[in-house]
């Protein structure tokens, strides 16, 4: 379906972004105003685009020289996601920003990333999505070098340059191919094309790995990770948009190009493995952080490992709901950082005599399991077919095995077990709700979910499980241990760990005799 007036009505929003970034000077109290419109132009035209799709279906505009517009299911929600996000971070600098001499170099800069995003995500053919792919990056690292006399920053900017330039390459590369393969750079085009041949080349299973070697670097997974750990040098806003939007590019990316990844096992296999690792690596980092923003930082890496975990399972309609989540929940969660004290303060705890013991977790993670396995079925999922909903759902309510095992662990009743039971499997029960839901929200858009029941992702979701469940049952006993009382091997990986086991030291030295020059000395 073609509405082509409605398809390029969703550039207003881009467009009028880049016009805040690029237009002569303004006062930065005004500039920002300019900023706020735009934002609002830009949530305005993805909320009418969206609801468009949801009654008329997809609809593209015609293809122009290198430029047209896709707006699918897909679109639609990531634009909306990333259009309201943005706008919220555009009002939030307005006024965290105000005083500072560079603000109206932020607004411009703010302005050209998020417009930068938004195009990506509306790209219709394959060389918009690579241009709009590269000005993400590159406005992005302007972002992060906003306090260019900062040795932290400039060293974060630095890898990430690196990172991306590595990713930039294999996308470029993946795209030559399919082009080659297909005839054309049109998505619709080339994923017909690749429905046409059935099964995959050598070519397209090379294509596949570049693609998902692509996502990999957007998303900071493992080892090419610590670069996110140490963007705290720039203001609030910028991390707010970089982890609750930017990063998600390389899930956008996996999702975009699902119809190709699904014919290349061994991309499958890569996100699948590399993004499981990732998760559980930096998940156990995470517990180890003692600042605020820093432990959100390595959620974050954590969280994009997941969401690529599902999508090397084949359940992309999962990994969708997850960049949602993940994104309104971090992004609130960066914004309202510097209340946290406050908030803890005012926080109950329900068991003011410590932590539970380790024989009630393991016994909650056991409740825990049979929760998401009942919930599960019910709810019409099958284990068999659909490993990585489970595998995903059994992690997810892992968060609440504390509460379940602090509810048996003090003189408990049978009424507060009861309550906390019931608790547990209506969460399990709204998970795969959601699950099914986004499901069918995607059919048509995205591919049917993968049955994934080979060697390979068997044996990886067994494993994350266990490393899950070992990480619950384990966090209070020795992840999180600094007593004296600690034993000295527990003592010691809380100091491995802590530090990421030196990975990002090790980059650091790799960084720094490659591009030595320029870093200023501290004060």
């Amino acid at each position: 379906m073609t509405i082509t007036p409605l398809a390029w009505s969703a550039l207003a929003g881009p467009i009028a972004l880049l016009a805040v970034a690029l237009l002569p000077a303004a006062r930065p109290k005004a500039l920002a105003a300019r900023a706020r419109i735009a934002a609002v132009i830009g949530l305005i035209t993805a909320a009418l685009a969206a609801g468009a799709v949801a009654l008329a279906g997809p609809f593209a505009s015609p293809a122009l020289p290198g430029v047209s517009i896709l707006f699918d299911g897909l679109t639609a929600v990531m634009f909306l996601l990333v259009s309201f996000v943005g706008t919220i971070v555009v009002q939030f600098s307005r006024n965290y920003m105000a005083g500072d001499p560079g603000h109206a170099r932020f607004t411009r800069l703010l302005s050209a990333t998020l417009a930068s995003v938004l195009l990506l995500i509306l790209s219709g053919n394959m060389a918009m999505f690579l241009a709009a792919w590269v000005a993400t990056s590159l406005a992005l690292n302007q972002l992060l070098l906003f306090y260019s006399d900062r040795p932290a920053a400039i060293l974060a900017a630095r890898k990430k340059f690196i990172a991306s330039r590595i990713g930039d390459l294999a996308l470029a590369l993946a795209i030559g191919i399919l082009w080659q393969a297909s005839g054309t750079l049109e998505f619709a085009g080339m994923f017909a094309a690749l429905k046409a041949q059935g099964a995959a080349s050598p070519a397209l299973v090379l294509a596949g790995g570049l693609i998902a070697l692509a996502a990999l670097l957007k998303s900071a997974q493992f080892p090419l990770h610590g670069w996110i750990t140490e963007v705290m040098e720039t203001p609030t806003p910028v991390s707010a948009l970089l982890h609750a939007g930017i990063i998600n590019a390389g899930g956008f990316l996996a999702l975009r190009f699902a119809p190709l990844l699904e014919l290349s096992t061994p991309a499958m296999d890569l996100l699948l493995v590399v993004g499981g690792f990732t998760a559980l690596f930096a998940s156990v980092v995470m517990l180890t952080q003692n600042a605020i923003k820093v432990s959100l930082a390595w959620s974050t890496i954590a969280q994009m490992g997941f969401m690529l975990l599902q999508c090397g399972l084949g359940a992309w309609a999962a990994a969708l709901l997850h960049i949602v989540a993940h994104s309104l929940y971090k992004a609130h969660a960066f914004l309202s950082s510097g209340s946290v004290i406050d908030i803890a303060r005012a926080s109950w705890s329900p068991s003011p005599g410590g932590a539970p013991h380790p024989a009630r977790l393991a016994m909650a993670v056991a409740l825990v399991l049979a929760a998401v396995g009942v919930a599960g079925t019910l709810s019409g999922f099958a284990i068999a077919v659909q490993p990585g909903v489970f595998a995903l759902g059994a992690i997810l309510l892992m968060g609440l095995t504390h509460y379940i095992a602090q509810s048996i662990d003090q003189r408990p009743t049978g009424f507060v077990i009861a309550r906390t039971m019931v608790a547990a499997v209506a969460v399990a029960a709204g998970w795969f709700a959601l699950q099914a839901g986004m499901a069918a929200l995607m059919a048509g858009t995205l591919p049917a979910e993968a049955a994934r029941t080979d060697a390979v992702a068997l044996i990886a979701v067994a494993i994350i499980v266990a490393g899950f469940a070992a990480l619950t049952i384990g966090q209070a006993s020795f992840i999180t241990a600094k007593g004296a009382d600690t034993p000295a091997w527990a003592r010691a990986f809380y100091v491995h760990v802590q530090n990421g086991l030196y990975v990002n030291t090790l980059a650091n030295r790799l960084v720094l005799a490659l591009w030595p020059t320029g870093l200023p000395s501290r004060r």
